[in-house]
């Protein structure tokens, strides 16, 4: 994942590469929109050789190992405890409904049996293809699959690394070949689309690395991506694959969702956000600690309740949340991301109503709280005490409500609707620590 700073505006990257300009969803892809929207919930998997030294997924560039030195990884990488089954069950069992596993990250190393590199999964004693496993669980237990893809490479010497941002102490000397590059891309892009079933889409990462981001000048590419021949070549293959790419940028024609890593929606928390939210499906993705990839030392794990109500909070705003895992070495998921998984899935069975298939927008975040709604049903979350005692007050709704209650209750609440908006009276509500759901009955305002 990225670490720069990436305050870019798309206008300039307009002019120094060509972007599929005449781009039209189709009908399968529409309604893959559509889908994604609806599961709102899905687990990213950080995980390859990189895994194996314990110091997360950018330990080649941090530590500024060579790609001889590097490349021994692949001797004695062997996650012999690898269980595609138990991973699809673990993100199944928390209420997930997709995976995006690292195919291919920074480092170069392929986590699938490519034909275009010996850099690979099955390269090392383990030997197998860890993808077509995942892949085929996924599909037997109705989990969809997204890829993550890394645009670029500490690793392999035809990526224009003289001008790259990062990998500059690995050691590579060789003049670059973009050409042979972005060739090489394809042919990876084409297995992956042509021999792993059905792939829900395609989560690319990397553009940052070919970036001016000087403070003082408009920021711009140094290559062409070639992004017009490779979405075009995606939705060719697999029409109704979805395409995003964690750029920080305005979406490029060609993208159908736009990710957010790190941050809410418009969030700029990170340094690296902060691009303009668009009209498409969208994503915001984050750690279950401080680490993407596996970090031996990193103990700073997020609470159940902080990763419940950001979910809460990004189903508001009309987004998916992805949450990461950074399984171990030998390919098991650590236990304190398991525990918090299985409590986040115990949650959704209570409560997974007022976040599936909601859509969000519908109301800014309020000082108790934040709105999901599904029709003309809402889903009023109280995520913390309402400052005003005994109710709760929703601004300048103007539809009919109609009734009141506690999800999976019968017990009804009192309202009061006035033109500025609703009174809900919470006298005698004993407050839920995580969320308490207020479910609301509407009905458009011009009908009686």
């Amino acid at each position: 994942m990225k670490r720069l700073l990436v305050g870019l505006a798309l206008a300039a990257v307009l002019h120094t590469q060509t972007i599929a300009q005449d781009y039209t969803p189709n009908p399968e892809n529409l309604t893959a929109r559509k889908n994604f929207q609806d599961m709102k919930f899905g687990m990213f998997i950080h995980w390859g050789a990189s895994s194996l030294l314990g110091h997360g997924e950018w330990v080649m560039n941090n530590r500024n190992i060579g790609v001889k030195e590097y490349s021994r990884l692949i001797n004695i990488f062997n996650p012999q405890s690898f269980d595609a089954n138990k991973w699809v069950a673990t993100a199944k069992a928390a209420g997930m409904k997709y995976i995006t596993f690292i195919t291919r990250h920074h480092d170069g190393f392929s986590n699938w049996d490519t034909k275009q590199s010996d850099w690979k999964i099955t390269s090392t004693p383990y030997g197998k293809d860890v993808l077509k496993q995942l892949s085929e669980a996924c599909q037997r237990e109705g989990i969809q699959l997204f890829l993550y893809y890394s645009l670029l490479d500490w690793y392999r010497s035809d990526y224009q690394y003289e001008t790259g941002r990062t990998g500059k102490g690995t050691g590579r000397t060789e003049k670059s070949n973009w050409e042979s590059y972005i060739r090489f891309m394809k042919a990876q892009l084409t297995e992956l689309l042509t021999n792993y079933g059905p792939i829900a889409g395609v989560w690319f990462d990397g553009h940052w690395d070919q970036l001016d981001n000087d403070h003082d000048k408009k920021a711009g590419s140094k290559v062409d991506w070639q992004y017009d021949e490779i979405y075009k070549l995606i939705h060719s293959l697999q029409p109704a694959c979805l395409i995003s790419n964690n750029h920080h940028l305005t979406p490029i024609p060609g993208e159908d969702f736009q990710a957010f890593e790190k941050d809410l929606p418009g969030g700029n928390t990170t340094g690296f956000g902060g691009a303009a939210v668009s009209q498409l499906p969208l994503e915001t993705c984050e750690t279950m600690n401080d680490s993407w990839g596996f970090n031996i030392t990193d103990k700073n794990y997020k609470s159940t309740k902080r990763l419940i109500q950001y979910m809460v909070t990004a189903a508001s705003m009309n987004a998916n949340f992805l949450l990461n895992v950074g399984p171990m070495p030998d390919g098991t998921i650590q236990p304190e991301f398991t525990d918090t998984l299985r409590l986040m899935g115990n949650w959704m069975q209570r409560n997974g109503a007022s976040i599936y298939g909601t859509r969000g927008g519908v109301m800014k975040e309020q000082q108790w709280g934040v709105v999901t709604a599904k029709g003309m049903t809402w889903y009023a979350h109280i995520l913390r005490q309402p400052a005003t005692e005994g109710y709760i007050f929703l601004p300048g709704v103007k539809d009919k409500l109609v009734s009141a209650q506690l999800l999976n209750t019968a017990g009804k609440l009192r309202f009061k609707q006035v033109p500025e908006g609703i009174f809900i009276y919470t006298d005698g509500l004993v407050y839920d620590e995580v969320d308490t759901i207020l479910e609301l009955q509407f009905k458009p305002a011009d009908k009686k």
